[in-house]
């Protein structure tokens, strides 16, 4: 998503079960951009992230694949009377990647939160105008076990660079097992919403960028 751009999602949050938007009611060129994935489930994930969120499928990044990958980017920007005038600028973006897994374990975790640290390093330009990158991995399972459910719950891996003065990026964590309605998701893990496809999305609380507002949700 180019720079500038409204993060609001316009995803259709209530779709029932096994239900797809008709491609006809969206715009030509984001229909073309979205992928389809040969599966259901993430077919389905996409029509939430699709107006906010660049897609793309069987993606290999830092020796891992991934079946679906995501990346958005927000501007915030303020301006005195005429846009040219601006200040305070400020971005922010969001990476996803997306595994299908049989049974998760913690030890697989740990080193995709090693390929998340790299991702960061790898794309993040840091400056005073970036406010915050989040980096984002999900597991699609069949099941989720404690052990693994215990370590998502209690994660929380922020980084600040330049202590703080050019932003932070977070670490991010989902395993969602959908044949069982079942998700845990790390403490600032807000993509979790567009996985958890058993729920609605409802609209955000308006804050300071609203953790990237209205992503999936209009």
């Amino acid at each position: 998503m180019s720079e500038g751009a409204d993060p609001a999602g316009d995803g259709d949050a209530t779709l029932g079960e096994g239900e797809r938007r008709d491609p006809e009611e969206l715009p030509a060129e984001i229909r073309e951009a979205v992928p389809d994935y040969d599966d259901e489930y993430l077919d389905r994930v996409s029509d939430r992230l699709m107006y906010s969120y660049d897609l793309a499928r069987d993606a290999a990044v830092g020796g891992e694949r991934f079946e679906m990958t995501a990346e958005m980017r927000v501007r915030n920007q303020k301006q005195f009377l005429h846009p040219a005038m601006s200040y305070a600028d400020h971005d922010m973006r969001e990476f996803v990647f997306v595994r299908r897994v049989t049974t998760p374990g913690v030890g697989e975790i740990e080193r995709l939160v090693e390929f998340a640290h790299d991702v960061a390093d790898e794309r993040i330009d840091a400056h005073e105008e970036h406010y915050g990158t989040d980096v984002t991995v999900v597991l699609v399972a069949d099941r989720i076990p404690d052990d693994v459910a215990d370590f998502v719950a209690g994660f929380r891996d922020r980084t600040l660079l330049k202590f703080g003065y050019y932003g932070h990026y977070e670490v991010n964590l989902v395993v969602v097992a959908p044949e069982r309605e079942a998700l845990v998701a790390s403490e600032s893990a807000d993509t979790a919403a567009a996985f958890r496809l058993w729920e609605r999305v409802d609209p955000p609380d308006e804050g300071f960028f609203s953790r990237f507002a209205k992503r999936f949700w209009r």
